[in-house]
């Protein structure tokens, strides 16, 4: 390598896989919501009406009963290996982001042996042991991290492709007891990244990670269903929303800023944000505390492309996926030009916070 040039991570392809069925706001009108082990007794047409309106979730997608993580994964994979125009052989290291690894329909149980990521290698039919294989268990930053593992990764030297996937069936996981189910969905992304030799900043310029377990972790844990009659001993994925919520606001904009600092550059230098798709209303306020860390009271228009309305939230899913609609160009009012500057950003259980900038 020259010595004027460096190694960067770039993104040589993406793809991922978007159930086909759509739960609307009308499939839980039959729902028998509990809080704090007593039924809710407001309207359900409401209490779907206000959530929508709080989360900006009209739709979300469940996968076929006959589907498990690591098959939507590997579907969004082919998507990216071929989008990247690669041999599939010559991948270096699969890291597939995820929380709660296969779960069969109907069963609760979660099975991570072997990881998924060795699944997903199976699927692929890649024969090369090189090609390693590992998971991370990260909350909905899950593949954030992963994207900047796989930048030490190149940056080392030591691997010049890695597929990053986020993938999750979180429809399996879900309390039907619980309004917060509404939230989550089932979606898969992925993406190729390779080593590119350049002498200015391309790819992956900065990132910031931060972890905040001490005082936070337990704002989303597993636990029993709200309903008190169900005895059964399964756990399900529980949040505090209202302080997850007051967390995110003031502290997500901290770090992106850390990430943009650490770039060189200001916050007007950024023309997209791929922000973990987790709540509309909470994905804008932290868009408006971020611009106000930078003394700015408006946040521009087509700066944030938002999926959540008719995805969900599928967790480690939602930026991969996001991106790769955003390159393939079926997120309306959103066009990547080669040299402008995004940022990659997500919240989730742990709690941790992490984002990255990346020069396309």
């Amino acid at each position: 390598m020259s010595n004027n040039k460096r190694l960067y991570s770039v993104i040589a392809g993406t793809g991922s896989y978007i159930p086909d069925n759509i739960i609307s706001g009308e499939s839980f009108l039959k729902s028998i919501f509990y809080e704090n082990g007593a039924i809710i007794e407001k309207n359900i047409a409401d209490i779907i009406s206000k959530f929508s309106e709080i989360t900006e979730i009209m739709e979300r997608r469940y996968v076929d009963d006959h589907l498990l993580n690591s098959n939507i994964a590997t579907i969004a994979a082919q998507k990216a290996i071929a989008d990247a125009g690669i041999d599939k052989e010559t991948l270096d290291h699969i890291i597939f982001c995820h929380n709660f690894g296969d779960i069969e329909k109907g069963s609760n149980r979660m099975n991570m042996l072997p990881s998924l990521a060795a699944k997903v290698k199976q699927q692929l039919e890649i024969n090369n042991p090189d090609c390693v294989a590992y998971d991370i268990i990260f909350g909905c930053p899950g593949w954030v991290q992963g994207t900047i593992q796989a930048n030490y990764l190149i940056q080392s030297g030591d691997a010049k492709r890695v597929l990053v996937i986020g993938a999750e069936t979180l429809s399996r996981i879900i309390d039907p007891h619980d309004r917060d189910s509404m939230i989550f969905s089932d979606g898969a992304g992925a993406v190729i990244f390779e080593a590119a030799e350049a002498e200015e900043p391309t790819g992956i310029v900065s990132h910031k990670t931060q972890t905040f377990a001490g005082n936070y972790s337990s704002l989303l844990i597993m636990g029993p269903s709200g309903n008190p009659t169900i005895q059964d001993g399964n756990t399900y994925l529980k949040m505090n929303g209202r302080k997850l919520y007051e967390f995110a606001v003031v502290n997500v904009p901290q770090v992106v800023k850390m990430a943009i600092d650490k770039a060189g550059l200001h916050i007007n230098d950024i023309k997209t944000v791929f922000i973990h798709q987790a709540n509309g209303k909470m994905d804008n306020a932290i868009m408006k505390r971020l611009f106000k860390l930078y003394d700015l009271d408006t946040v521009p228009e087509n700066l944030v492309p938002m999926t959540i309305s008719w995805l969900g939230n599928s967790s480690v899913a939602t930026i991969p996926t996001l991106l790769d609609l955003v390159l393939n160009d079926k997120v309306e009012g959103y066009k990547i030009k080669t040299g402008e500057y995004a940022v990659f950003a997500s919240v989730g259980a742990g709690m941790h916070i992490n984002a990255f900038v990346y020069k396309f």
